[in-house]
């Protein structure tokens, strides 16, 4: 059964009974347990489909066991943490606000500091291709991280503050404030391969890469996604484009919702979208198609995780203080859902 907690509440219009309903309908997806406590910054899917990481703002990060529905671990940062990856099946890094960047050994139950940004690390990922762990950090450097020894292997500043990025094989798309998106070559970081301004004329809030490593999604606070191509020959920067989404228009007036999350099917390069309008879409970026929106969730999409075959996403539903405090009172969930080809493949 599904159910919604009575401390939560349906936002923007959105009465319990209506939000109940919908959950209702939805029988393919359920709640994790012992969701964090304050805002979902992050959640991750490890090499399987069993282990999700999850960093909050409520210091924590969460490992879940989705099969089981339970939570095997739980540790602690000293402030809010923004970001989190998977190592490897027993290892995770996170940081946040306390500027650290800790690992966790799930087998010991250890942790360790690795080492530190001069402002609050921003993202945190992990780049199989080249073995290295990244982090970004509004102190306007990317550092990467030796997880063999652990310690710093390098820093590398950045124009702005480090608002996103997200690896596309052994490359780096990174987007900081002041709408600028940089490409680096991890094996070679001497000098950033492309710069380039975002074509969307908002702020950037998500950036990521299409599996197939031919290009990546941007999106912005003002309702929009760019699909932009790495390769810069005029013939493929033809093929770029922009789209509105995650607006609704309620008595007359279209409202604009930023949008906060995307994440790639690792097999069918489709993509979904996470808004603070509630609600999650699924895309065909190619032929330029929605295939798919699921129902309203009771407030804004923090974050979005598929897991590696593609037959479960992961939906952080979490205020993210775009209005600053609730109307209602929200509480913070991951569903997880199970999606199929029909909502995931494109239409031939």
């Amino acid at each position: 059964m599904i159910w919604l907690s009575l401390n939560g509440g349906a936002k923007r219009g959105k009465n319990l009974q209506t939000a109940v309903t919908a959950m209702a309908e939805t029988p393919n997806e359920f709640k994790l347990k012992n969701a964090p406590d304050d805002g979902i910054s992050a959640v991750k899917f490890g090499t399987t489909n069993q282990f999700l990481l999850a960093s909050s703002w409520d210091c924590t990060v969460r490992l879940y066991d989705v099969i089981a529905n339970n939570m095997r671990i739980k540790y602690n940062h000293a402030e809010p943490v923004l970001d989190c990856c998977f190592y490897d099946a027993v290892h995770s890094y996170s940081g946040g606000l306390d500027c650290t960047l800790k690992m966790f050994d799930f087998n010991t139950s250890t942790e360790q500091n690795v080492g530190q940004h001069d402002d609050p690390i921003r993202c945190v990922e992990y780049c199989p291709e080249v073995n290295v762990i990244i982090t970004g950090s509004w102190d306007s450097t990317v550092k990467l991280w030796d997880p063999r020894a652990p310690c710093a292997a390098g820093s590398f500043s950045q124009p702005d503050k480090v608002y996103t990025m997200s690896v596309c094989g052994d490359r780096l798309v990174v987007g900081t404030a002041g709408r600028r998106i940089l490409v680096w070559d991890l094996r070679n970081m001497g000098y950033v391969q492309q710069r380039r301004e975002s074509s969307l004329k908002y702020q950037t809030r998500c950036i990521r890469c299409f599996p197939n490593k031919q290009g990546y999604v941007l999106s912005s606070i003002e309702g929009r996604v760019a699909v932009e191509y790495l390769d810069p020959s005029p013939e493929v920067q033809k093929r770029k484009y922009a789209f509105k989404c995650h607006r609704i228009k309620e008595n007359g007036v279209e409202k604009i919702y930023p949008v906060n999350a995307i994440a790639f099917h690792s097999h069918h390069n489709t993509f979904a979208s996470g808004g603070s309008d509630g609600f999650v879409n699924i895309w065909d970026g190619f032929n330029k198609k929605r295939l798919c929106q699921f129902h309203r969730y009771p407030t804004g999409i923090a974050s979005l995780a598929f897991s590696p075959d593609g037959s479960v996403l992961a939906i952080a539903s979490s205020y993210m203080y775009e209005n600053d405090e609730p109307v209602e009172p929200t509480e913070d969930v991951i569903y997880i859902r199970n999606v199929s080809d029909q909502e995931t493949k494109p239409k031939s």
